[in-house]
């Protein structure tokens, strides 16, 4: 049986596993489902249409499966749902989705720190680490690997790309390129992600390749589709670079087909 303190408050249909841990006055909505190994701390709030996997960590004051803050949000049945293995501090929220029937996703191996947001019909990958305090807006998409420092804002419809790295109060409008890290209210690229990269195993030919295409891309006074011809012509097309290309054709598509220069 879960292991269920006397003052906390979980409905008879939410589904719990059996070494699931529910700390003093949490609150478990009908219709959450909490995986293996789980644990939430104290005043942690679950609303309903919530699953979490297999061994999270929920701190004191999160509230998970909130309604979205979205002025179309007209009640209709959305979800939230929590991978495996992740680590929620206090006092973060995550929205449900809007939209019938639209998730807000949480991968695995994620740490979000204290404070942060997570806002409707965001797409979180896996091993995200994200600071204190930090903003995500609806709609906004986060690859794997990505660390994204203390009090950053995160604008609707972004997507930051697989390990990148956003310096703490950094203000984000745009997409955030893969590999690369990215510093300040002008959100400029100030070369690659080298120590995530490392960590990662990539190989150094491809570090020094990711580093040729950042000077071309964002250093050059090319525009961004001569830049990235540039690219293919000159510098050795690994498996990142190719990456790192192909998240920028469809940046520089868009929704209008218009392209853009950093």
């Amino acid at each position: 049986m879960p292991n269920i303190h006397p003052l906390a408050s979980v409905h008879p249909r939410a589904e719990l596993a059996a070494d699931v841990i529910v700390g003093p006055f949490c609150v478990i909505d009908e219709g959450a489902v909490l995986g293996q190994g789980t644990k939430l701390e104290g005043h942690v709030t679950i609303r309903g249409n919530t699953t979490l996997g297999r061994n999270n960590v929920v701190a004191q004051g999160a509230v998970l499966g909130g309604d979205p803050q979205d002025r179309k949000y007209a009640g209709e049945p959305t979800f939230l749902e929590i991978g495996d293995n992740n680590v929620i501090r206090e006092y973060v929220t995550i929205h449900r989705a809007t939209g019938e029937g639209r998730y807000t996703r949480v991968g695995n191996d994620c740490f979000i720190m204290a404070y942060g947001h997570l806002g409707h019909n965001v797409t979180l990958g896996n091993q995200v680490t994200i600071a204190n305090s930090c903003g995500l807006s609806g709609h906004v998409t986060v690859e794997d690997l990505v660390t994204i420092g203390g009090m950053v804002g995160i604008h609707q419809f972004v997507r930051v790309g697989k390990i990148a790295m956003v310096g703490g109060f950094s203000k984000i409008t745009r997409d955030i390129p893969p590999f690369m890290l990215i510093d300040g209210i002008d959100e400029r690229v100030h070369d690659i992600n080298a120590v995530g990269l490392r960590r990662m195993g990539i190989t150094p030919e491809s570090r020094l390749a990711l580093h040729k295409a950042c000077k071309l891309l964002y250093k050059s006074q090319l525009n961004l589709s001569t830049a990235m011809e540039t690219v293919r012509r000159e510098v050795i097309v690994s498996p990142e670079v190719e990456y790192l290309l192909a998240f920028e054709e469809r940046r520089f598509r868009g929704k209008n087909g218009r392209g853009d220069q950093r």
